[in-house]
């Protein structure tokens, strides 16, 4: 039995491709499926197209050019069914016990005996915070939704990637008061081409308010101070919407006895052709490898993983 922490799109494949060499498998997520695609905003499209996030060999037949959210949760959801994976659903694993071939995986509902572990849980369940008085307030979100609910609000929107372009532009056009705050001088070059120019504008024209190096040193019911280069500023707001990027579940990853690299990138130890750790038996996968590099590694080029662990796994099996 292998226990698969993790059930977004590269804990499928891992378990679609382990039940494809007749390994018996055992999904844990800690919230709904494909949790992470669940926190996108409503109305997202995907970068990549269908074929490049298909996995199990299903096809994903979207109805445009690339697939919209919606389209991705069906997806997803038809191919845990059609493989029949069994997928512990707000259940969140607590430890990793044992050692390679005897391991007591225990979560907040029970424990699992598993012969293997695969961590494959991603980097956007956990917000990066901003660690500032007054960030757990009601009206901060480090996950956006839709801009309905910000009309006619003053909206902070802090960032500077796409997430917070988006946000800015979506709420701004749905008649909120926006303002911008970036730490750095400028939108971040990453921002997709088609909408840089977009928010570079409005910010030029003055129909979204911008910061540049500044930062957030305060969040009240009210208003938000920040910090700027010429000093101090208080402004009035009713919601602060902080873009600030996500990052892997480090904690967790210690907790298991996975080594990271001693960098800002943090990134799991793991040997490159079969992906397992440090930690015999452990293996990692999907963008959860990537540490705090989240620019580089995606569900089309992580799908990979699957495979190349399934392969390891039925190896060592066989030579047993």
């Amino acid at each position: 039995m292998v226990t698969i922490i993790g059930a977004g799109p590269i804990g499928l494949a891992v378990g679609i491709a382990l039940k494809q060499k007749e390994i018996p498998v055992r999904l844990i997520e800690r919230g709904c499926l494909v949790n992470s695609l669940y926190h996108y905003p409503v109305n997202m499209t995907f970068f990549s197209t269908s074929n490049r996030l298909e996995i199990g060999g299903i096809p994903f037949i979207s109805h445009g050019h690339k697939p919209t959210r919606s389209e991705a949760l069906e997806y997803y959801r038809r191919a845990a069914e059609s493989y029949e994976l069994p997928v512990h659903l707000y259940e969140e694993v607590t430890s990793v016990e044992g050692e390679d071939g005897n391991f007591i995986v225990k979560t907040s509902k029970d424990e699992y005996p598993s012969e293997k572990v695969v961590l494959a849980t991603g980097f956007y369940g956990r917000a990066r915070m901003m660690n500032i008085p007054g960030e757990n307030l009601p009206k901060v979100k480090h996950y956006y939704d839709e801009p309905h609910a910000y009309a006619w609000q003053k909206v902070l929107v802090v960032g500077a990637g796409n997430s917070a372009v988006d946000v800015a532009l979506e709420t701004y056009r749905c008649n909120a008061d926006v303002t911008l705050a970036v730490r750095s001088g400028r939108i971040k070059n990453t921002v997709k081409y088609w909408v840089k120019p977009d928010i570079e504008n409005r910010l030029k024209e003055g129909s979204i308010s911008g910061y540049f190096n500044t930062e957030v040193t305060e969040i009240r019911e009210n208003e938000v101070d920040l910090l700027t280069p010429d000093g101090k500023t208080t402004i009035e707001n009713d919601f602060v919407l902080a873009m600030t990027g996500y990052e892997p579940h480090f904690d967790l990853m210690q907790h298991l006895g996975i080594e990271l690299t001693k960098d800002q990138l943090k990134m799991p130890v793991y040997d490159n052709e079969s992906l397992e750790t440090n930690r015999k038996g452990l293996y990692v996968a999907g963008v959860v490898c990537g540490g705090m590099d989240t620019n580089s590694l995606f569900i089309e080029n992580t799908r990979v993983h699957a495979e190349q662990i399934a392969r390891h796994i039925a190896e060592k099996a066989k030579a047993s």
